[in-house]
Order: structure tokens, then sequence, then C-alpha cells
């Protein structure tokens, strides 16, 4: 347990403990900012997907992955404002994932939401294992970004 041995302050006792600095809450999150930025990523996404953007065919597909799992971040981290980062973060895992071993289930009510482009857009196809790693490297650069912004905030 980490105590504040500080004498400095007046009335400290080196039998407390101290506090370690904990990632923000999401009091600090603004359900504005985040849901331009949801927009945004969404926007890059598709247009990533899109063609128009002459890349390589692995960027555009673990690119748009990643950018897929960035947007879950961030929805999440919109709807659950009182949620720390980390656990944020931890959420955006298991729905992703989630969604990504969902892929091996086949029946014809669920293969019937992914024949229409959103349901194609949000629940995906076809199991892909890579995809996984792609989906961590997403959510890992969104609470990467949410610490660092926080940080230059306080």
């Amino acid at each position: 347990m980490l105590y504040n041995h500080s004498s400095d302050s007046p009335g400290s006792d080196p039998r407390v403990p101290s506090v370690p600095p904990r990632s923000p809450r999401a009091s600090s999150r603004g359900r504005l900012a985040y849901a331009a930025c949801l927009m945004l990523v969404i926007g890059a996404g598709l247009l990533w997907r899109s063609g128009l953007v002459p890349l390589p065919g692995w960027l555009v597909k673990y690119g748009g992955d990643a950018l897929w799992a960035l947007a879950v971040f961030l929805g999440l981290g919109w709807v659950f404002r009182q949620s720390r980062t980390g656990r944020v973060a931890l959420a955006a895992v298991f729905c992703a994932w989630g969604v990504e071993f969902l892929q091996l289930y086949h029946a014809p009510w669920i293969d019937g939401i992914r024949a229409t482009r959103p349901g194609r857009l949000v629940l995906g196809t076809t199991f892909n294992a890579p995809d996984l790693l792609a989906y961590l490297v997403g959510i890992a650069l969104g609470a990467w970004a949410e610490r660092r912004l926080f940080r230059l905030r306080s």
C-alpha cells in the first residue's frame, strides 16, 4: 500500500494511505466532443474502406478494423461517461471481440441482418483472427489519446 510520507504538510499522517493518480473520470468526457469524434471516425472508416483513398489492401482491411474498434471505444466512452479510461477500453475489447466471434455463428436471421449494408458494417460477415489484433490497436490508440488529452487539460 502507498503511504503519504510527506512531512511538509501540516497534519499529514504517515499511516494514512495516499491516493495514487488514476485515469480520468468521464465527467471530463464531453458528450458533444465524443459524438463529434465518433462521427469523424465513422466518416474516416467509410472513406478508408471506400476505395477512394489509394492504400495497400492490408492497410485498407486492418486499418478499417482499427477504426471500427476506435468507434466502439468512443461510443462506449460517450455512453459510460463516469467510467475510467481503462474500463471503457476493456469493455470495447470485449464488445469488438464479441462481434468478431459472433461471426462464427450463422443462422438465417443474423445472416439476413449481415446481408444489409448497415448489418455488414456493424457485424461483419466472416471471422478473421488477425482482426482481433487490429481491434486492440484501434482501442489502444483511443485510450492513449484520451489519457493524453485529459493530461493536457489538467
